[in-house]
């Protein structure tokens, strides 16, 4: 995409330019990048420029649009798509004041013009493919320091801003509201709200079978008369719903190493990385217990409810294990594959993983409680709505919060 023009064709034609919301990848606000996407020589009749510093005072009233002097715009070109611009004494979020230098343009050809890891690049490139399947464009936007010596640093993609020559077409990425008070922040997509809630039905359907093969409430004993085949129906649902949490188990995996969501990516897993994670961890903990009246904000998951989650996963795991190891007994005389599974047996006893294979039961029931309480908590104490979030996947938060784990609520 040229920032000259968006593409030559598309400067001449009559339709009219539609900005949608940023995308960060979380070191920037969505204002900051707007702002930065809209950086341009005073009058310039770019129709891109004129469209960004539009949207910008219409939705981030309190950013300006930084103007550049002429010599200091390297205009993109065919071969490279992307514009060069140094921006002098642009207002940091924390009211300071530095030089940058701004690249902007085509997703791709930035993403190959700056250093950026693995994981962020994936999220970027998914995120921007999703836009452009939409009906949107994603105008790039990257930026790097000058020093005191007026040496230029290493570019960081910071995100990108949707555009659009379509916006009757175009799907999502809809301008913010100014008159809002809160602002909805998408969180969770459907993929994982439906394994959520698939893990619901089946961890419920798991332990409600899984005790009557424990200890049959109804049975030819209890009540003197033949029960017929119920035994193998709750076994086969028992085994069948198994096999379905097993394979949603790997749906989460894959979405780890794949989504687009960095809410959702391996990386997530230990959320412990700094010093001020382990103090957020505590104060998280302060608060809890009621020693502490607030606690950080965070629009993901908090230290101490993605340990926690990361520990049920491990313990889902090991549950798994236990659960095939007692339903490969019969099959360990049919192949290598059964006879591996069921190893454990070898090593503890059947009675024994029976009863871990309860116990894990147990725990995941006492996480389940804690869950649901807290989830409950936060929408009556925190107004974090909790609950609708895995409804509907967006987070509402007040203007001007400043969450950890992301930039400044604008």
């Amino acid at each position: 995409m040229s920032t000259a023009t968006i593409e030559a064709q598309e400067a001449s034609t009559t339709k009219q330019l539609a900005i949608g919301s940023p995308y960060s990848l979380g070191m920037m606000s969505n204002g900051e990048i707007m702002a930065l996407a809209a950086a341009s020589p005073a009058g310039s009749a770019d129709p891109v420029d004129a469209a960004l510093g539009e949207a910008l005072a219409a939705n981030y009233g309190q950013h300006q649009v930084p103007v550049c002097d002429a010599d200091d715009v390297d205009p993109a070109t065919p071969d490279r798509k992307y514009s060069v611009s140094r921006v002098r004494d642009f207002v940091n979020s924390d009211g300071t004041t530095s030089d940058v230098v701004v690249m902007r343009g085509d997703l791709d050809s930035v993403l190959k013009a700056v250093r950026i890891g693995r994981q962020s690049k994936a999220v970027v490139r998914r995120s921007g493919n999703v836009a452009l399947r939409d009906g949107w464009r994603p105008l790039a936007v990257a930026t790097a320091p000058v020093d005191a010596d007026d040496q230029v640093g290493d570019f960081t993609l910071q995100g990108y801003v949707a555009v659009t020559t379509n916006p009757d077409t175009a799907r999502g990425a809809a301008e913010n509201s100014t008159d809002a008070q809160w602002v909805c922040i998408p969180v969770w997509n459907a993929p994982l709200r439906f394994l959520h809630w698939s893990n619901v039905i089946l961890i419920v359907t798991l332990s409600i079978t899984g005790f009557y093969i424990m200890n049959p409430i109804v049975s030819a004993t209890s009540t003197g008369t033949p029960t017929g085949f119920a035994m193998g129906w709750v076994r086969f649902i028992h085994f069948t719903a198994a096999f379905c949490w097993i394979v949603i188990g790997l749906l989460r995996l894959w979405l780890a190493f794949t989504s687009s969501n960095r809410f959702m990516r391996w990386s997530t897993l230990w959320p412990l990385k700094h010093k001020s994670d382990w103090r957020n961890l505590g104060d998280q903990l302060l608060h809890y217990v009621f020693v502490k009246k607030e606690a950080p904000v965070y629009v993901g998951h908090n230290p101490l409810a993605q340990l926690a989650y990361t520990g049920v996963y491990v313990l889902c795991i090991i549950q798994v294990i236990l659960g095939l190891a007692l339903f490969s007994l019969p099959f360990t005389n049919d192949n290598w594959f059964w006879h591996l599974l069921a190893s454990p047996l070898n090593w503890w006893g059947i009675s024994t993983l029976r009863i871990l294979h309860v116990i894990a039961m147990i725990i995941l029931w006492a996480f389940v409680i804690g869950h649901v309480y807290l989830v409950f908590r936060a929408d009556a104490v925190e107004r974090r709505s909790g609950l609708s979030s895995m409804i509907n996947g967006n987070v509402w938060m007040k203007k001007g919060t400043k969450p950890v784990d992301a930039p400044m609520v604008e």
